[in-house]
């Protein structure tokens, strides 16, 4: 279901032309139509059909690069894998058309400046059932509103890849697994960082803890990903879908909320406890 998703999401615009651009100089010059009427034809250039050293270093160089960053940001889908490479590639790109003919990497500055105004990622746009916290105390409160209601809750940045990467997961199992007793939350530590120091998550560009999901239980922790070992080494956490339900046990747990639902509490309760 997940490769069909991304085929289907591959279709956009934004994929597609970024997945052109970042293969632009190689398949130039491996075409031979193309490299004989770009480089012969237009420019008058010849033997420019072969890649010579230099271009083979760069592009071998690429290659490890962005095997290395989607490792760190925790790709698990083919489009995650894309989305983490496409700035690495398309950068590796504009130094080889430079490198070739100045000419050539000019304009492929200015098709690289128009895609990235004009074609912004894709955002996910399904439904979701997630509480943003917009305030400081806004989580706090929610935990001592009500102490039999689950929370679920995503640490993030705005700028984490990773962080962009789990969005659409933590959305769609939002609106999976949510009931008025197990809810998901998500908070901004970019925004508020005191509270990513209260939790111990660092918001830092080298962070390796973003995002972070806690499980919350009767407002108290009880799990969280990725966490600590007993060396105080942090434990790699690769958030799909099938690992997230796997290390909340959300299936038992969406199961013991179901067959013990919050009663509602009756007016005159209300005023006894106030």
């Amino acid at each position: 279901m997940t490769f069909t998703k991304d085929l289907v999401l591959l279709l956009k615009p934004y994929y597609w032309v970024n997945i052109l651009m970042s293969i632009s100089y190689i398949v130039a010059k491996r075409a031979p139509f193309i490299c004989n009427y770009l480089w012969t034809y237009l420019f008058q250039q010849e033997d420019q059909c072969e890649l010579d050293g230099r271009e083979t270093e760069i592009l071998f160089f690429l290659l490890i690069v962005v095997m290395i960053r989607t490792r760190k940001t925790g790709s698990v889908t083919m489009i995650n894998y894309l989305t983490a490479s496409f700035m690495y590639t398309k950068i590796a790109n504009l130094g080889l058309w430079f490198y070739n003919d100045i000419r050539l990497g000019l304009i492929y500055s200015v098709f690289f400046i128009l895609v990235a105004l004009l074609l912004p990622e894709p955002t996910y746009s399904g439904p979701e059932k997630v509480v943003y916290f917009r305030t400081e105390n806004a989580l706090d409160e929610e935990l001592e509103k009500d102490k039999r209601v689950n929370w679920l809750v995503t640490f993030y940045t705005v700028w984490n890849p990773a962080c962009v990467n789990y969005a659409p997961i933590f959305a769609e199992l939002s609106n999976e697994y949510a009931l008025p007793n197990l809810k998901f939350g998500k908070l901004d530590v970019g925004r508020f960082p005191k509270i990513g120091q209260k939790y111990h998550i660092s918001d830092s560009s080298f962070s390796r803890q973003l995002p972070t999901t806690i499980l919350f239980r009767q407002g108290k922790e009880v799990a969280r990903r990725p966490y600590a070992d007993s060396k105080g080494k942090l434990v790699k956490f690769y958030f799909s879908a099938d690992n997230v339900k796997a290390g909340f046990d959300l299936n038992n747990l969406y199961k013991e909320c179901r067959e013990t639902p919050i009663k509602p509490i009756k007016s005159g309760e209300q005023k006894k406890k106030d």
